[in-house]
């Protein structure tokens, strides 16, 4: 029989190791603001200040029709090829 590799055995010690394991992957972001980001994760440190590329943003704004004080929800999208993400904004990080 031919030997099989070793499987690497993944070590998460702290919290920003998850993040470590997300490089070069998709991941999604959701900031502050009612603001989201899908992108793939090229750079972090430990602020949590990302570089991602081939970044969509979805930003959520509520106005207040005039005419019946309803809310109303309104989603704009915009696709970046790279975009530096400033750490203190952001809420929740996903593969």
């Amino acid at each position: 029989m031919a030997e099989e590799e070793p499987v690497p055995i993944v070590t998460v010690k702290e919290p920003l190791d998850l993040i470590r394991l997300s490089l070069d992957e998709k991941i999604y972001v959701k900031m502050r603001n009612e603001r989201e980001l899908r992108g793939r994760l090229h750079a972090y440190d430990q602020h949590l200040n990302m570089v991602l590329g081939d970044v969509e943003e979805t930003v959520t704004t509520v106005e207040i029709d005039e005419e019946t004080y309803e809310e109303v929800y309104k989603t704009t999208k915009r696709t970046l090829p790279m975009l530096f993400v400033r750490g203190d904004g952001v809420i929740l990080i996903a593969h």
